[in-house]
């Protein structure tokens, strides 16, 4: 994912909204926000699955945006300090934080409130069944500030912090650890079901995939390929999973990426989309195309995936862009969705498969803005 002052810029924010801290100031008290004003946007010529897009946040960095099951409800995490005042059109929160805290938006009144504690640095939030409970990562049990950046090398490089695994009450109440084994825990999601919590552990000395029952009960490995396997979501019908991975092959390449490991540092310069059954057997490869391809989810059909890729620019001198496409899971039949802007990730359907919720520096104001979007999905 050398280059120049402005992509570096875009690509800390990038590598930041990826599931992984950027640093972080506290937040003391846990408080809701004003109603926010949405903005509107017109899709791009060629967004043609793409209506009615609004702008649901302003300012700074705002990612990983996901729906409750009922689909009137987002989690997302942000460098906004939401609780001192809202964002609204053209107007960032504001006071804004080191690095991410998590959120919880009604998407009609646009009413935010805090669910995380505001301590560390937060990552991967989810809805739980009912969608009055939610799980996220937070590295607030290693201490109360934010992780340090990495030292990047002149190359992209994500720290796998200590990030532990979090139930709470949208209230506050009844808040649960699920993890407690050393070093990364995090990128948390549900089964559309309801029963399993799919995640990212670092725990048998490797990045790999494994399930649990939502009380953190009934740990089941499912990938054990050297590399790093994450960003995992389930099918619409429950059956099966979407990740992205990196599976370095050479002996020169492994060494390299156990030397990081042991370090506390991955370099995902490639990822490829892989898709598996839900008990890990079955594993197939989707795209074999050499970029930085990630934020998969499953089309409504289950049949298609969506994600984000840099196919297009990867080899580009300068800033690559990152965009939408489609594709089947067979990895044939890529289709480009979004088109404005030069990031557009983190795609997710609405359990009605009627609306996509995504984040994108279309329309930011300042380098490094990114911000959540709604549309309605026009097959």
């Amino acid at each position: 994912m050398g280059l120049g002052r402005s992509w570096r810029r875009l690509t800390w924010a990038l590598m930041a909204a990826l599931c992984l801290s950027v640093g972080c100031a506290a937040n003391e008290a846990r408080k809701e926000a004003a109603t926010p004003v949405t903005g509107h946007s017109v899709a791009g010529p060629t967004e043609r699955h793409l209506a009615n897009i609004r702008q649901l946040t302003f300012g700074r960095q705002n990612a990983e945006a996901y729906f409750s099951f009922d689909g009137t409800k987002l989690i997302f995490q942000s460098t906004n300090d939401w609780t001192k005042g809202a964002a609204v059109a053209d107007k960032p929160a504001e006071a804004g934080v080191g690095c991410y805290q998590m959120y919880v938006m009604d998407i009609e009144t646009g009413h935010v409130r805090m669910v995380s504690t505001g301590k560390g640095a937060t990552t991967c939030g989810y809805f739980y069944p009912g969608d009055r409970r939610v799980i996220y990562a937070s590295t607030h049990e290693a201490g109360p500030a934010c992780p340090p950046k990495p030292k990047r090398g002149g190359t992209y490089r994500w720290a796998l912090d200590d990030y532990d695994l979090y139930a709470v009450d949208l209230d506050g109440g009844d808040f649960k650890r699920l993890t407690t084994t050393p070093g990364y825990d995090a990128e948390a999601t549900l089964s559309p079901d309801g029963k399993t919590i799919v995640w990212t552990s670092v725990r048998d000395g490797d990045l790999d995939l494994y399930t649990m029952n939502l009380d953190g009960t009934g740990v089941r490995r499912l990938t054990d390929d050297v590399g790093y396997d994450g960003g995992a979501f389930f099918s619409p019908d429950s059956t099966r999973i979407v990740y992205r991975a990196s599976h370095p092959t050479e002996p020169e390449e492994r060494a390299h990426y156990r030397d990081l490991l042991a370090q506390g540092l991955v370099e995902p310069n490639q990822l490829e989309i892989f898709v598996m059954n839900a008990d890990g057997s079955g594993k197939k490869q989707v795209t074999s195309n050499r970029a930085s391809n990630f934020a998969p989810f499953f089309h409504p059909d289950g049949r298609r995936i969506i994600f984000s890729s840099n196919v297009e620019t990867r080899n580009e001198k300068g800033r690559p862009s990152f965009h939408l496409y489609l594709v089947n899971d067979d990895g044939t039949g890529l289709e480009r969705v979004t088109t404005e802007g030069r990031f557009n990730s983190f795609p997710m359907f609405s359990p009605d498969g009627k609306r996509l919720v995504w984040v994108s520096d279309r329309n930011a104001k300042e380098p490094g803005e990114f911000n959540v979007f709604l549309a309605d999905w026009i097959p």
